[in-house]
């Protein structure tokens, strides 16, 4: 028997955190909390729930070293290693982005969703802003399960059986470089792990509409990741790709989080998308970042 979907009733008022609605597709602030000391189960309870119901949640001021910073990541679930990027020296959990004031090239500046290309992508990504710019740096998240819901019928049915070949180190990804060409070129790029080490398949095949494992509403599960469609072309499969991201990101899809030094984010990578915007070239910003196990798609 399938399991029930979980019942999330906006109508029923918060009584341990304070929840304000960042914009109208997704994304709350969550206030009142301090997550450098020890949860209660309700409160955590209440996190949790704003989470699944706003997608993004964002959490002002916190003052948490990366011991906090694990600790709270692992109230959420396994924490995922990344099968590229290397750890934080010190924090095998954390991985450390850093965009230097001469850099050009930036983490995560296409839309995506985290670890899409591995057989169980990862749940959540909670980023935590240690250096940021004067201006500039933002991160815009789109909603997914809107971007579902807005397919005509036929488009929906279409795609009903349809998957995505999601791939981790691919040059026809928005650079045209894999990450070792990157690398090579002296492009910025984020410490690597030596691919001899590298544990974990970075070649994945999942459903394009996906069932997300706790609310059970569809979603329209495409990113910048995803190579090919399986059984298609690389030119059969180039439009329908760049049509489906072009109507994911709808402006009315989207939220767009301005960081402060303290803000910690925490999104549901099963029903968002996000993009690292690279408009502040000539100075840092440092962020440490955990992603949480998710499950294989269906």
């Amino acid at each position: 028997m399938a399991e029930a979907a979980l019942d999330l009733n906006s109508a029923v008022p918060y009584q341990r955190i304070g929840v304000r609605r960042m914009a109208g597709a997704l994304g709350a602030e969550i206030e009142g909390v301090d997550l450098a000391k020890p949860l209660d189960d309700a409160t955590f309870a209440e996190i949790h729930r704003a989470w699944l119901e706003n997608h993004v949640i964002v959490v002002r001021g916190q003052d948490m070293t990366p011991e906090h910073h694990v600790a709270f990541a692992q109230r959420w679930g396994k924490i995922h290693r990344h099968p590229f990027n290397a750890p934080m020296a010190g924090y095998p959990d954390i991985i450390e982005i850093v965009k230097r004031e001469t850099d050009t090239y930036n983490h995560g500046g296409r839309w995506h969703t985290d670890q899409m290309y591995t057989p169980q992508p990862a749940k959540g990504t909670m980023l935590i802003a240690r250096e940021v710019p004067p201006h500039g740096g933002d991160t815009m998240f789109c909603n997914l399960y809107l971007a579902y819901e807005t397919l005509s019928d036929g488009m929906k049915q279409m795609l009903s059986g349809v998957k995505g070949v999601a791939n981790g180190d691919s040059k026809r990804h928005d650079s045209g470089m894999t990450r070792s060409m990157r690398a090579k070129a002296g492009v910025g790029q984020l410490p690597q792990i030596d691919p001899k080490d590298i544990k974990i398949q970075t070649i994945s095949t999942h459903p394009i509409i996906r069932t997300h494992p706790e609310t059970k509403r569809k979603v329209l599960y495409v990113g910048g990741h995803i190579e090919r469609f399986h059984g298609m072309t690389d030119e059969e499969s180039d439009p329908l790709k760049a049509y489906l991201i072009s109507h994911a990101t709808r402006p009315e899809f989207t939220m767009r989080l301005r960081w402060e030094v303290g803000t910690l984010t925490l999104w549901d990578n099963r029903c968002c998308q996000h993009y690292a915007l690279n408009d502040y070239t000539g100075f840092r910003r440092r962020m440490h970042k955990i992603t949480i196990c998710g499950d294989t798609p269906y």
